[in-house]
């Protein structure tokens, strides 16, 4: 079959597309003929070996991916075989097929295409447990999103407006990021360059919020934003930590947590997909019918075959992806 092959850690761009043995399905497994796969931000550090998982070689990327069963392994459901799924594997939904536990795999809705299922992978679900999870939202919260134009951030605009928040305000960077904001649901935009962030973003949100503060952040930045963001949270307020992209892990100020009852908590994904797939499975459900219901639209920014994934991986490192970029293989129908 052919995949993006890691051979050996090196930069993401050195990375190959050749031929690796189709894969063969273990009881419980099933093997997934991918038709489009997610592109994140976490596959660069899988290729460069900066991740906390390190496969053996060679390997493909990829954390999810769309397409249909076409094998199954001892013990799966024979009616599984022909489904329609997305696919949320460890590693490997970069190449034309994929094995993985058959509990892993999410049936599509009949009128949804593979991209689009494709890109309610990794970054929907991280955002759905961080708010309902995590930030534990409840209709007319008013919620903050870092790094509001990343895939997280985005996904967590669209989520929040569609799980009942209040307001919703988006933190990013410049007219352009707060254009996308606004067009993927947000109800105020903050730019995070101002020259005083520690005060400016507190006094942006207690603006917008008529002085009560934020009652969840969604964090997928850190650095001084954090900081900032915690000064500008309402009493009970939770903020949720989901990552780093500003390079640096921030110190948590003890005080005001005492203060003013915050909660800060930490969201790891993977955890609940190991520990609780069917509360993963019910996520899926939900937001596949909100997306029926038109509460939630994946914004895919482009679509290219799986030989420019140096192009699409590129996007994601400088920064200048403005939504998915979804890699395809085989028919898209």
């Amino acid at each position: 079959m052919k995949a993006l092959i890691v051979n050996a850690f090196t930069d993401f761009d050195q990375a190959v597309v050749g031929d690796l043995p189709d894969p063969t399905p273990g009881p419980g497994e099933v093997v997934v003929d991918i038709r489009a796969s997610e592109t994140n931000f976490p596959d660069i550090l899988y290729i460069e070996g900066k991740y906390q998982k390190k496969p053996p070689f060679p390997f493909s990327p990829g954390l999810a991916g769309a397409g249909i069963i076409m094998a199954l392994g001892e013990g799966v459901d024979p009616s599984m075989i022909g489904a329609r799924v997305l696919t949320l594997p460890s590693y490997g939904a970069h190449a034309e097929r994929v094995v993985a536990p058959a509990n892993w795999c999410f049936a599509i809705p009949d009128d949804m295409d593979f991209a689009t299922a494709a890109a309610f992978g990794l970054v929907y679900q991280t955002a759905y447990f961080a708010l309902t999870a995590r930030g534990q939202i409840t209709r007319g919260d008013r919620v903050l999103v870092l790094g509001a134009t990343g895939g997280i951030g985005m996904a967590a605009i669209q989520l929040a407006k569609a799980l009942g928040a209040g307001t919703v305000i988006a933190a990013t960077r410049g007219a352009t990021g707060g254009a996308l904001a606004r067009e993927m649901g947000a109800d105020v935009v903050v730019d995070a360059a101002m020259d005083n962030l520690r005060d400016g973003l507190r006094d942006a949100v207690m603006d917008a919020t008529d002085g009560h503060g934020a009652d969840v952040v969604i964090d997928p930045v850190g650095g001084d934003l954090t900081g900032a963001a915690l000064r500008a949270m309402a009493w009970s307020g939770r903020l949720v930590v989901v990552g780093f992209a500003a390079g640096s892990i921030p110190k948590i100020a003890a005080n005001y947590l005492l203060v003013k009852n915050i909660s800060v908590s930490g969201i790891q994904w993977t955890d609940y997909r190991a520990r609780q797939i069917e509360r993963v499975r019910d996520a899926q459900a939900h937001m596949f019918d909100l997306w029926r219901d038109g509460a939630l639209a994946p914004k895919i920014t482009a679509t290219y075959p799986l030989d420019d994934f140096a192009v699409a991986l590129r996007a994601l490192a400088t920064g200048t992806a403005s939504g998915k970029i979804i890699l395809t293989m085989g028919e898209q129908t």
